[in-house]
């Protein structure tokens, strides 16, 4: 039987925890994170799962410590997996896997290497991503990729939406890739890094959206961060705007004589925002001074008006 030890967190960690199990693995230990009381948690508990399924389970911020590499030691592991853990794992750790030590990513390597890959593909507006099952080394998403699986992104998926379908794609690379990893007869193919691109963790004020780049760049930072995760903002009339979720629709609209160059305005129908371009972005669903406001509301209050925004790049 294969023994394995899994570092994990998150939906990902889970369904590639039970795909696993499902196909017979004995899986020894789980180290994972303990869950952060200042962040939404809207994905399935690590440790819930394993404890359920008898487990043994590990909590710890990295998996740089002593006591890590003692309990993987121990465990004799045949394959070590990452799936989704947030941290490097140290290669005196990766170095007690007798056949593997290999991680899920998710994105299609070389192509966002780092973190956050989901929320940056929807930043920079690509159009498929997808879960890549490679080797670990010491540089992050570099070693050589075993299987990789392509997911369509669409022009309004939310980095949620992506999300979601990555997970699907990360427990069907697994599922079809275990039978020869277990083997020992797994192939796997160097990845030509300077063809990719790499992105650092994403930054609170990475979420400010910058009107100079216009509609579709505004578009695609709105859906990369929208709920679960914290959500675009600017500045309206001195108040925060979350801007939660937008569409490019292609209507032309007039802003009313003498507005801003970069305002928000309402015609009969609907709302937008206006660019200092002149390109329009369709506003959804906002927040505004810390109080969801329905959009019937919001153009009421703008009726034949325009109110100039005032956040980044709005001049």
């Amino acid at each position: 039987m294969t023994t394995a030890v899994v570092f994990g967190y998150g939906d990902v960690g889970v369904r590639c925890l039970a795909t696993l199990l499902a196909q017979g693995v004995q899986v020894a230990q789980v180290f994972t994170h303990p869950d952060d009381p200042n962040e939404a948690r809207w994905y399935a508990s690590m440790t819930r799962f394993a404890t359920e399924h008898d487990i043994p389970v590990h909590l710890s911020t990295d998996a740089s410590g002593a006591d890590v590499e003692s309990v993987v030691a121990a465990c004799t592991p045949d394959l070590i997996f990452s799936f989704y853990y947030r941290r490097m794992i140290p290669e005196s750790v990766l170095r007690h896997a007798r056949s593997a030590a290999l991680n899920m990513h998710g994105s299609l390597l070389p192509a966002f290497r780092g973190r956050a890959p989901v929320n940056w593909v929807c930043v920079h507006g690509a159009t498929q991503t997808g879960a890549s099952l490679h080797h670990m080394t010491a540089k992050p998403d570099a070693g050589a990729l075993v299987d990789q699986m392509a997911v369509p992104v669409l022009s309004d998926d939310t980095a949620y939406d992506v999300f979601r379908k990555v997970c699907t794609a990360a427990e069907l690379v697994l599922s079809r890739s275990l039978p020869s990893l277990c083997a020992g007869t797994a192939m796997a193919t160097a990845l030509d890094l300077t063809a990719g691109s790499y992105f650092g963790a994403r930054r609170p004020e990475d979420g400010e959206i910058d009107w100079s780049q216009g509609a579709l760049r505004a578009h695609n930072l709105v859906r990369a961060v929208a709920p679960p995760f914290p959500g675009a903002r600017t500045q309206l009339a001195g108040q925060t705007l979350r801007v939660l979720r937008t569409r490019l629709d292609g209507r032309t609209a007039q802003a009313p004589a003498n507005a801003a160059p970069a305002c928000v305005f309402a015609d009969a129908d609907h709302v937008y925002a206006r660019c200092p371009d002149g390109s329009l972005l369709r506003l959804l669903e906002v927040e505004w001074g810390d109080q969801l406001l329905p959009l019937d509301a919001l153009r009421a209050t703008l009726h034949h008006d325009a109110l100039p925004l005032t956040g980044k790049g709005a001049t």
